[in-house]
């Protein structure tokens, strides 16, 4: 008899909790929805290669220290479509990158 109140004690005890977890998985899904929202950034004047080949879509290592080696030699990026005269950017990789790509120094 001991066994069964203790049972029933602990079942009622889950079932009054169970509301409150479901409660506080629906908050925590609600919030993961709204940081998926972020978008990283590159700044094409000042970022490093790695950064780029990391954040920018389409751009490994090697792209990358193109991008690089063009604005050292050819100083900075007045916009991003200028990334389209780096050999092997082509405007395709400029227009699925643009929302992650910033100009400074202008």
């Amino acid at each position: 008899m001991k066994r069964l109140m203790t049972m029933l004690c602990l079942l009622i005890g889950l079932t009054a909790t169970l509301p409150a977890i479901a409660d506080s998985t629906t908050a925590s899904s609600g919030d993961t929805t709204a940081t998926e929202n972020i978008i990283l950034v590159v700044d094409i004047n000042k970022d490093s290669a790695e950064k780029m080949s990391d954040l920018l879509n389409g751009v490994g290592p090697k792209k990358a220290q193109a991008i690089v080696d063009y604005r050292d030699a050819n100083g900075p990026f007045l916009s991003a479509d200028e990334l389209a005269n780096v050999p092997g950017i082509g405007s395709a990789t400029v227009n699925k990158n643009r929302e992650a790509i910033v100009v400074s120094g202008l």
